[in-house]
């Protein structure tokens, strides 16, 4: 009896620790689920008005991973548990569907009557040879010419009135582009000069620029192209960046790897960068959809917004549009190549009179971003 009571005795030493470790994973879970509604809201939030909720959004898909921990860990216990991950995960289908696609289609005869479109930051054509790599401004040079395609949008564009970066001489001739559309933000030294570009084999008749404001290196374009008998308006745009500097990386960075560090002020700094962008590009972003909802042609819309899919930046820009990825892409489209933020960033955005095929983000690294291009279609 002895035994057999010291045997009840350790079982219910373990149900009582299984308990109260299923206890505090149920408030961690609790935590898991509120975070990830509250992620929700931010792509329907201004952060002008609510800043905090677009971290949320930012943490969107880690969120996303949390959760799915969770109904795994109360799957394995046989515990019904799981489903309050799972019905909160399923009310947000919506928002999921943004960063993960799993189409499917042939570019069967496409070139022959679809536009093929290009959105790219280039990064200044590594002037400065962050890659390390004298060869990288060829490569890019290099894909571009390959690609071909008949509208390009590049962002962080970079032009010298002299000399080998003579860029857009250079890709007109290399490309057959006999039009662009180039709008500087910034000049410098031995005649450089900093900004945007759109590129097209199709005539352009018009070009504008939404107004932010204020000088600065974030702008974006508009080019109206004539395409047979259609006409339509491309916009191209680089929004406000984070701007982290080479210690806000490093710091990320160590985190990542579980470098000890007490560093309050680097995370506070952090902090100040990611609200001043996420209101800036608010601002920026409402700016753009009021000037695409007056737009008297269909538009295309390309840019690094340097938001994710779970942004008000995104949602604001996309109303009324369709997302290529969403309707012809594969996998997660992740678009930028840096640590932070490693989301898809970067769009090509369409009218409905237009039908998107093959959405590809083509993986080369020779910027911090990848390019990324689709096949449209008119109806």
């Amino acid at each position: 009896m002895t035994e057999q009571k010291a045997i009840q005795e350790e079982q219910k030493k373990r149900k009582g620790k299984r308990n109260f470790l299923n206890r505090i994973a149920m408030f961690c879970n609790h935590i898991a689920v509120i975070a990830l509604l509250i992620s929700y809201l931010a792509p329907k939030v201004s952060p002008e008005n609510f800043w905090f909720i677009a971290f949320f959004g930012l943490a969107y898909p880690i969120l996303v991973i949390i959760n799915l921990f969770f109904i795994a860990f109360w799957t394995i216990q046989l515990k019904k548990r799981g489903i309050y991950s799972l019905v909160v995960l399923l009310c947000g289908w919506m928002l999921l569907h943004r960063f993960v696609q799993m189409n499917s289609g042939s570019k069967t005869e496409l070139e022959h009557k679809a536009i093929k479109v290009m959105s790219y930051n280039v990064k200044v054509f590594d002037l400065y040879n962050w890659s390390h790599n004298k060869e990288t401004r060829s490569k890019i040079f290099a894909l571009i010419q390959n690609e071909a395609p008949a509208i390009a949008c590049f962002q962080e564009y970079f032009h010298r009135d002299s000399s080998e970066f003579c860029n857009t001489d250079s890709l007109k001739k290399m490309n057959g582009w006999q039009y662009a559309h180039v709008e500087y933000t910034s000049h410098g030294k031995f005649l450089q000069h900093f900004g945007i570009a759109t590129f097209s084999k199709y005539p352009i008749i018009h070009t504008g620029r939404v107004d932010f404001g204020y000088k600065g290196n974030n702008v974006c374009i508009f080019s109206d192209l004539v395409v047979g008998k259609d006409t339509f308006r491309v916009y191209n745009m680089h929004l406000q960046s984070i701007a982290f500097s080479k210690d806000d990386y490093k710091y990320a960075e160590d985190l990542t790897k579980d470098v000890e560090t007490e560093d309050i002020e680097h995370s506070k700094n952090i902090l100040r960068r990611l609200k001043r962008a996420f209101v800036k590009r608010a601002k920026q972003a409402e700016l753009v959809e009021e000037s695409i909802s007056k737009s008297p042609y269909p538009v295309i819309v390309c840019g690094d917004f340097n938001d994710t899919p779970a942004s008000y930046t995104y949602s604001t820009i996309s109303k009324n549009l369709t997302d290529s990825f969403i309707e012809s892409g594969t996998g997660f489209g992740k678009s930028y190549v840096g640590a932070f933020p490693s989301f898809r960033i970067d769009y090509i955005l369409h009218d409905k009179k237009f039908i998107s095929h093959q959405f590809t983000t083509i993986r080369e690294e020779l910027s911090d971003h990848f390019p990324v291009i689709t096949y449209l279609e008119v109806r």
